[in-house]
Order: structure tokens, then sequence, then C-alpha cells
């Protein structure tokens, strides 16, 4: 179990820990204590094992790694994001002050408004109904695309640089499992083999005679070759001689 589960069990074994000790008197007014309601919402951590997919998933493992390298970019979306709901939900508020039927009573209740229109949702739910009201929802909607817009090339470089470099690594294993040339058995491992295989002996005598010529046509090749050196060796003295004479 890792620290998702303990957080997820631990409300369990507190609520019943509680039950057990709470009184008959209070039982029967039905007093809950705050602590009990906490411990309900904090139950709702078992939601995120759902995460524990990524250890069998590569798409979710290069989303997290994306997501990791792109801390800094992120952080500051939310950054600009703060100070755009700050402004417009202000900028709303002061242009729609007038409004008799206004539905921004005051700066805080128009955050909602900045972050539906920053995020292009459009809830509809509060919508500004003077001029004033809608130029500044116009520009809200404006600045929160360009806002969102900036920091994505970035996310997206950060996604394909971890993409490619996990299908690559896929594509090197493949090709070296595929490349790789087994060992060549010498002839006492053919000896050991005999013994613990079942081919017959006719078929062993063909391998050991294959093995055996192989061994001669190399000793000739080398002997050539060393015969060709030393005539080459003998030559190069004689016209050596004849050129000092």
């Amino acid at each position: 179990m890792n620290i998702i589960d303990i957080v997820a069990i631990i409300p369990y074994f507190i609520t019943l820990g509680t039950e057990l000790a709470e009184k008959p008197e209070d039982a029967q007014q039905g007093q809950q204590a705050m602590s009990l309601a906490i411990l309900r919402v904090i139950r709702l951590v078992r939601v995120f094992r759902i995460f524990k997919l990524s250890r069998h998933s590569k798409g979710l493992q290069i989303l997290g790694q994306t997501l990791k390298a792109s801390m800094r970019e992120l952080g500051l979306l939310i950054f600009f994001l703060f100070i755009g709901v700050i402004l417009f939900s202000s900028a709303v508020y002061f242009a729609e002050a007038d409004e008799r039927e206004s539905q921004f009573p005051s700066i805080p209740d128009a955050f909602w408004w900045a972050v539906v229109s920053m995020t292009t949702v459009g809830y509809g739910d509060m919508v500004p109904t003077t001029i004033g009201g809608k130029i500044v929802g116009s520009l809200c909607a404006i600045a929160g695309v360009l806002t969102i817009a900036l920091p994505v090339p970035v996310i997206v470089s950060n996604f394909n640089y971890f993409y490619h470099r996990e299908t690559e690594g896929e594509e090197q294993a493949q090709y070296l499992q595929v490349t790789s040339c087994p060992k060549i058995p010498s002839s006492p491992d053919l000896k050991k083999s005999r013994s613990a295989s079942t081919i017959s002996k006719s078929d062993y005598m063909e391998i050991q005679e294959g093995v055996n010529n192989s061994n001669e046509d190399f000793r000739e090749e080398n002997l050539k070759t060393a015969n060709c050196t030393l005539a080459n060796t003998n030559y190069v003295n004689i016209t050596k001689m004849l050129t000092d004479v």
C-alpha cells in the first residue's frame, strides 16, 4: 500500500473508534462532530487510486513526465489567470455598479464570471448588461485566449520530446533484439550438447565434420596470408639490396 491507500483507510477506523466510544445519550440526540464530516471528505482520496493505472500505461507515464517538466509554465499560466481574474472582475463590477439589476453585487462574486470568461467556457449564469460591462467581457475573453495560448507550445514541445524518446527507446530495443546473432557452438559445446540432446549419431557426425572443415579452411587462409606477407617482405629486402649496390 502507498500513501493514498493509507489516507483512504484511516477515516474508517477513526469513525469506527469514535462511534464505539460515543455515549448513548449523544447518539440519541444525533450529535455528530465536525471532525467526522471532515473524515468523510477525506475518503474521497481513494478516488486517486486510479492513478495506479499509470504503471501499466506508457501514455499516462509520458503525460506525467510532461506535466512534471512543465511545472514552471503551468505556474506562470495560473499566475497570469489569477491576475486577469482580479483585474476583470474589478472592472466589470465598476462597469455594472450603476445598474439596478446587476448580477455582480461585489468583486468576489465577479471572480466566477471572470474565470468562466477567461477560460472561454461561458456558462451564462452571470452576464453583463451595460455597454461598459460587455466591453469588459469582450476584453476578458480575448485576454484569456491569449494567456492560455502562451505556455501551450512549451508543454507540447515537452510532450513531443518524451514521446519520441520513448518510441526511439522501443525501436532501439527491437533493433538490438533482431540484429543480435546467436553464439556459434564450438567443438566441446557440441560434445556436451550431444549427451543432453536427442539428435542422432549421423546428424552429430555431420555437424562435427562441418566444424572441422571450417577450422581447416580457416588455417589454410591464415597460411596463405602468412606466405604472402613473407614473400612481400623478401621482395622488399631484395629490392633494397639492389638499390644499395
